[in-house]
């Protein structure tokens, strides 16, 4: 058993909000623009965890509607759980992990997240789940 790999879990919220604008972060680490998300603790539900991340990013409460994808992050060992939500607050708060916080259209989030990040939102747009790997940028195919 110490030979078996281990994975992290995450979880990202895409935040919707009544006019269609999707909340985005543009993380101070790398200057990537994501959904708002990360590492789900031990001791807390996906829910807990969606809202927890969602507002230590972002400043937003959230509330979760739905489960809309599960992505593998295959160099990383990464799965992230990622979920519709609907801000209960819509003003956002200068955080320590965003560099930039923007309430952004569906066609300013495909121009500026990498294809791994981009399907996280347009899959929130469906009605079903979908389950995908890539490879830290860009989607591989089976």
């Amino acid at each position: 058993m110490a030979d078996t790999p281990k994975h992290s879990v995450s979880v990202a919220g895409i935040v919707i909000r009544d006019d269609g604008r999707i909340l985005a972060i543009q993380r101070r680490d790398n200057h990537h623009w994501e959904p708002p998300g990360g590492v789900l603790e031990l001791d807390e539900t996906f829910e807990a965890g969606v809202r927890r991340e969602v507002h230590e990013e972002t400043g937003v409460d959230v509330e979760v509607e739905r489960l809309t994808g599960v992505y593998k992050n295959l160099p990383r060992g990464i799965v992230a759980l990622v979920f519709r939500c609907h801000p209960r607050t819509a003003a956002v708060a200068d955080t320590a992990e965003a560099a930039r916080i923007r309430w952004l259209t569906v066609d300013e989030i495909t121009a500026h997240m990498d294809p791994a990040y981009a399907i996280r939102v347009t899959d929130a747009l469906s009605d079903s789940p979908a389950t995908r790997a890539h490879d830290g940028t860009n989607l591989v195919t089976a």
